[in-house]
């Protein structure tokens, strides 16, 4: 009997332990991923996005718009590091992305860098990617978190999906709301993840149409981007997406509760519609804002992953193996 109790005891012992490791994620990624395999992956992809923001700040932005042109694209997979190929359609080609998307090249060097500290690639684009863009928020003042690991890279890209899924700057709320649900993402989390348009810079073919047509943007914000973005011409001059494109605050918001959002999609979340109370609560509380975005990047982090046979882990991020 006493025996008995014992193994009775050991069974729910281990059973709890399981159960501990593998709540962490329904989708089977965790944060503790590599700490065995490669415990010095994350301090690397650390150290070359630190480095590669201190050359230029703007990368920041650009590594994080990486990650989420990635997921809402079939998964965070890594397929828009693809390049084009005759069997693959790269989504780097598609209208969100092309010349629009960059950073690839630090991403490589994140690739290089890892996979020396490690011995080999054991880590994947798709987790380097969601590293990267943790560790470029953090870099530029804005909240960290702890990123569940464990994705795995696509062997396939979609231009067609990436042109569809990747959402619009002249879409406007439901519009914008339709393209989050679909994803498995609502309403706080479409405010929130845009609030991480604090930071970088959008090129004129985007908001040419908001400053000479729409009504509801402040004149004077509108007469000083006609400054920078003529009705012909001067398609990819920049014009910054917050006054402090640098710095991860909530200025976003507070721009748009003045008429001062730089693209339709970022005024349409205060507009008069469902989403005006979020803005303002945004606005008005930098701590909730940052710990709703840490929690909806976790949540987009997780839209179909690969995992366990699916995928593979690349040599080269811009291939296959």
């Amino acid at each position: 009997m006493e025996k008995m109790n014992i193994i009775s005891f050991l069974y729910l012992f281990v059973s709890l332990v399981f159960s501990i490791a593998t709540a962490s994620s329904d989708s089977g990624l965790y944060p503790g991923y590599y700490d065995r395999v490669c415990p010095e992956a994350l301090p690397a992809i650390k150290r070359v996005v630190g480095d590669a923001i201190a050359q230029e700040r703007r990368m920041g932005a650009s590594l994080l718009r990486l990650h989420f042109h990635d997921c809402f694209v079939n998964g965070c997979d890594a397929s828009i590091l693809l390049d084009q190929t005759s069997t693959i359609d790269g989504e780097k080609n598609a209208a969100p992305n092309a010349n629009f998307a960059r950073g690839f090249e630090v991403i490589d060097k994140i690739k290089l860098e890892v996979d020396k500290v490690c011995g080999r690639p054991v880590v994947s684009c798709a987790d380097i990617l969601t590293v990267a863009a943790r560790d470029s928020v953090v870099a530029l003042g804005g909240p960290s978190w702890n990123v569940k690991l464990g994705r795995r890279d696509s062997t396939t890209a979609s231009r067609a999906a990436a042109d569809a899924n990747i959402p619009s700057p002249f879409m406007d709320l439901p519009a914008l709301i339709k393209n989050f649900k679909d994803q498995g993402l609502d309403e706080e989390d479409l405010v929130v993840l845009s609030g991480a348009h604090t930071l970088g810079f959008a090129q004129c073919r985007t908001f040419r149409d908001r400053i000479y047509r729409d009504t509801n943007i402040d004149p004077a914000f509108a007469s000083h981007l006609r400054t920078i973005c003529p009705q012909v011409g001067s398609e990819s001059s920049l014009a910054p997406l917050d006054p402090t494109p640098s710095s991860f605050d909530v200025k976003y918001f507070t721009d748009l509760m003045s008429k001062k959002g730089l693209l339709r999609s970022d005024q349409a979340l205060f507009n008069g519609g469902e989403t005006d109370e979020l803005v303002s609560k945004y606005n008005g509380d930098r701590n909730e804002f940052f710990e709703d975005f840490a929690e909806s990047m976790i949540k987009m982090g997780d839209i179909k992953p690969l995992t366990g046979n699916r995928g593979q882990v690349r040599n080269n991020c811009r291939k296959i193996n």
